[in-house]
């Protein structure tokens, strides 16, 4: 996990992997004989935009800085601009002015939080602080403070004025934690700058949230791969057919992404809310296929807290919305939706049908 270089060489692996099947060559009178691409390092993982329609190419510049725009005013990294700093430091004490970016990921927060009946919860940024797996700090948190920072999750405490476009923490010492929310609202963010430009087919990839918009020259879909979670990035254990002309969303959540080993345990990032520790159940992983980006990323991190049983109940409550689920025993269960556009290319694994 702390070998950030073979995390990005893995991650351009998966961006490869997920690009199979864009044809350089030129099938309708819209599509650009040769896709504009760019890949960056923002939302602290490697992004890559890819368009296909004949426009200019500083489109890409304007993606690329709207993603920055919102990043600087979620990031816990820069206390100068960062909204959700100043929101976490002012919590028990005064509202706090944000934007309209802020606002509309803390209301989907909420939203998801009352969801999942607290499970997922926006306001467990104390107990991410205490672990912080994925940086050179994560530990085993100690017991005196992982209970206290326990006490001051809770969802219901966050108070939203879209009126004056203020939000505030009425807890003292309580801190929003956007991680699973974050890069599927910028995503839809970006598809907005790609439409609004003239690109009407692309594929948007922030670090494994997926967004396809449009069609694929070269098929009658898109091919997205399906992460192994049992293996290192970049192997994959199936693909899901988008069907052109249906911008869809793929979003990943799983505890091979990020986690650290502590005396033979593994402890990954996804925290129980009532616990204070990883959640514990049979899944490996979670995919949800939305129709927007920032549901998408909602749902996996809701979803994957239930379980498998009672989490495919609560997919199956939306229309709109598919799943795969990845057991630690090698199965995988999908929903209805799926079954002609869900194809298992690694035999270790095993598809129960339900």
């Amino acid at each position: 996990m702390k070998n950030y270089k073979k995390i990005i060489l893995a991650i351009i692996i998966i961006l490869v992997l997920i690009t199979v099947g864009v044809s350089t060559k030129k099938s309708r009178p819209t599509y650009n004989d040769k896709p504009i691409s760019r890949d960056e390092i923002c939302l602290g993982t490697l992004c890559k935009i890819t368009v296909l329609d004949k426009v200019d190419e500083k489109v890409l510049d304007k993606a690329y800085n709207k993603i920055s725009e919102i990043e600087k005013e979620i990031t816990v990294n820069n206390a100068k601009t960062s909204e959700i700093i100043e929101l976490n430091n002012a919590a028990g004490k005064r509202p706090v002015k944000v934007s309209r970016h802020t606002l509309k990921i803390l209301k989907k927060g909420i939203y998801y939080s009352k969801l999942s009946k607290g499970k997922f919860d926006i306001t467990i940024g104390g107990i991410s602080k205490l672990w912080s797996i994925g940086t050179d700090k994560e530990a085993v948190p100690n017991q005196d403070e992982l209970q206290d920072a326990l006490k001051r999750v809770d969802y219901r405490n966050l108070q939203i004025n879209e009126k004056n476009n203020t939000a505030m923490l009425k807890k003292e010492g309580a801190k929003i934690d956007l991680g699973g929310l974050a890069k599927g609202y910028i995503a839809d963010e970006v598809a907005k700058v790609l439409s609004n430009n003239g690109a009407k087919n692309a594929i948007i990839n922030l670090g494994g949230n997926i967004l396809t918009m449009g069609s694929n020259p070269s098929k009658d879909h898109w091919n997205v791969q399906v992460q192994n979670p049992d293996d290192a990035r970049g192997n994959t254990l199936g693909n899901i057919k988008i069907k052109n002309s249906s911008n869809k969303s793929v979003v990943t959540s799983g505890i091979y992404e990020r986690f650290f080993e502590y005396k033979g345990k593994r402890y990954h990032h996804i925290m129980n809310s009532k616990t204070g520790y990883p959640v514990e159940n049979e899944l490996a992983s979670v995919t949800i296929i939305a129709d927007k980006s920032s549901n998408a990323d909602g749902m996996s991190n809701c979803v994957f807290q239930f379980g498998l049983k009672d989490g495919m109940k609560l997919v199956k409550k939306f229309s709109n919305i598919e799943a795969i689920f990845i057991t630690k025993d090698k199965k995988i269960y999908i929903t209805d939706g799926l079954k002609d556009k869900f194809t298992l290319t690694n035999k270790k694994y095993k598809l129960i049908n339900n």
